[in-house]
C-alpha cells in the first residue's frame, strides 16, 4: 500500500447500507484515497461507487478487523471510519475493541458513526 493516503472502512451488518450510501455520497473525496475495507463492506462500497480504489480484505469476523488493525500498526492506514451497530451483539467484539485500541494507540482519526464521519471527511477534503 505504498504511496497515497489510505482510508479504512468497516460497517457492522445493520450499517452496511449506510456505509455504501456514505461512500457513494463522498466518492469525489474518496477518489483521491486508497480504501481498504472488510470483505462484505468493501463489496457493498464497490457496488455503490465502482470507480473507487477499494481493496477488500477478509470479513470482519474472519480476520478482516485484525488485518486492518495490522495496517494501522504498520502506519499504512491514515484514517478509520467504522459504522458501529451498538444495538446488536457481536461475537467478534474483542476484535472490534482491539481495532479501536490500535486506532487510539497510533493516533489516527476514527469515526464510529455517520455524523462524526461527515466531520472527518470534511477535514480530509479541506
Amino acid at each position: 500500500m505504498a504511496g497515497g493516503k489510505c482510508l479504512a472502512l468497516i460497517a457492522h451488518d445493520q450499517k452496511k447500507d449506510d456505509m455504501a450510501e456514505f461512500a457513494r455520497r463522498n466518492r469525489e473525496t474518496f477518489a483521491s484515497w486508497k480504501i481498504v475495507a472488510t470483505g462484505t463492506t468493501g463489496g457493498r462500497v464497490i457496488e455503490a461507487a465502482p470507480d473507487l480504489d477499494v481493496t477488500r480484505l477478509k470479513s470482519g469476523p474472519l480476520g478482516g478487523d485484525q488485518q486492518i488493525g495490522a495496517l494501522i500498526a504498520t502506519g499504512e492506514v491514515d484514517a478509520l471510519i467504522f459504522f458501529v451497530d451498538p444495538l446488536t451483539p457481536m461475537p467478534h467484539d474483542v476484535d472490534v475493541k482491539a481495532l479501536m485500541r490500535l486506532a487510539i494507540v497510533y493516533d489516527i482519526p476514527m469515526a464510529l458513526n455517520e455524523a462524526t464521519a461527515d466531520k472527518l471527511i470534511a477535514t480530509l477534503h479541506a
